[in-house]
C-alpha cells in the first residue's frame, strides 16, 4: 500500500534554516552530511557481503513483525524487510525525498509488496504512529539528520513496549557521511535511549548499534546538547558476542 506522499511534510523554517517545529529542542553541535544519493552503494555489492541479512539477523527480525525503514531511499532494506516479515508483517518505508519515494512506490507496486506502506517524513519528525513498531531502522542515514534531538524524541513513542531502534553507520566525522559511535550514543541517551548492542563488522562497511528506551522521555527543555568532539582514547565498545557493552561515556556542552 502506498500512502502519504504529498501530505506529511511542508516545513516552515526560520532565518537560521531550522524548522520552527524543532526550535523547542537544542541545536545539534555537529555538521550534517549533505544527501548525495538515496542508495548507499550498489545493491548487488551489498548482497554479496550479506549486509541486509546480517543486519536483520542481528536485529532478530522475524515473520509477523512491524518495522519502519527510515531514510528508505529506493528500497534496499524495505524490500528485504518485506520478505523477512512476510504477509503477516508490515513495513513502513519513510523518506524526506519525494522523488525517491515516487521511485520506491513504483518498485513496491512492480514487486507486489502488499505489506509495504510509503510515507513522507520531516527532518525533525519521522511521523510514525504511536506504539506501532517492533523495530525502527536508521541505515546509513542518521548522520544526515539535522535535528537529532527532535527527531529521536518524536520517534520514541512509535516503539512498542519491547521495540528497538537499529542504526547502521560509519565511524567518521558527521560532515563526512558518518558519525563517531560515542557521539551517536550521547545523542540517543539525551532523549532517553539505552545502548543495547554495538558491533563492528566489515560486511556492514561500518558498525551496528541497537537502542531501546530507558526511563521517561525528557522534556525538550531538559535535553543537553552533545559535543561533536569525541575523546579519541575512548574504549572501543565493540562486542562480537552481542552482549550489552559498556558505553564509552557522554560528551556534552
Amino acid at each position: 500500500m502506498v500512502s502519504g506522499l504529498s501530505a506529511c511534510d511542508i516545513t516552515d523554517t526560520s532565518a537560521d534554516g531550522r524548522p520552527e517545529s524543532a526550535r523547542i529542542f537544542p541545536k545539534a553541535d555537529r555538521p550534517v552530511s549533505q544527501t548525495t544519493s538515496n542508495q548507499f552503494s550498489n545493491e548487488r555489492a551489498r548482497d554479496d557481503r550479506n549486509e541486509a541479512t546480517m543486519v536483520m539477523d542481528l536485529a532478530n527480525i522475524s515473520e509477523g513483525m512491524t518495522v519502519a525503514d527510515i531514510g528508505a531511499g529506493e528500497g534496499y532494506y524495505t524490500t528485504r524487510l518485506a520478505e523477512r516479515v512476510g504477509k503477516r508483517g508490515r513495513v513502513l518505508a519513510q523518506d524526506i525525498d519525494p522523488g525517491a519515494l515516487e521511485r520506491l512506490a513504483v518498485r513496491v507496486q512492480r514487486e507486489r509488496l502488499d505489506n509495504v506502506s510509503i510515507q513522507r517524513g520531516a527532518v525533525d519528525d519521522p511521523h510514525l504512529p504511536e506504539k506501532s513498531f517492533d523495530r525502527v531502522f536508521l541505515v546509513h542515514m542518521y548522520h544526515e539528520v539535522s535535528e537529532p534531538y527532535a527527531f529521536l524524541w518524536r520517534l520514541r513513542p512509535a516503539l512498542k513496549d519491547d521495540g528497538q531502534v537499529v542504526v547502521v553507520d560509519v565511524d567518521r566525522p558527521t560532515g563526512e557521511h558518518g558519525i563517531p559511535p560515542a557521539l551517536l550514543f550521547c545523542e540517543f541517551e539525551a532523549v532517553g535511549f539505552r545502548l543495547a548492542t554495538f558491533i563492528r563488522r566489515p560486511e556492514l562497511a561500518g558498525y551496528y548499534a541497537r537502542f531501546e528506551p530507558e526511563g521517561p522521555r525528557p522534556d525538550p527543555a531538559d535535553i543537553e546538547t552533545c559535543r561533536q568532539e569525541v575523546a579519541t582514547g575512548a574504549r572501543d565498545p565493540s562486542s562480537k558476542s552481542g552482549q550489552d557493552p559498556q558505553k564509552t561515556g557522554t560528551y556534552r556542552t
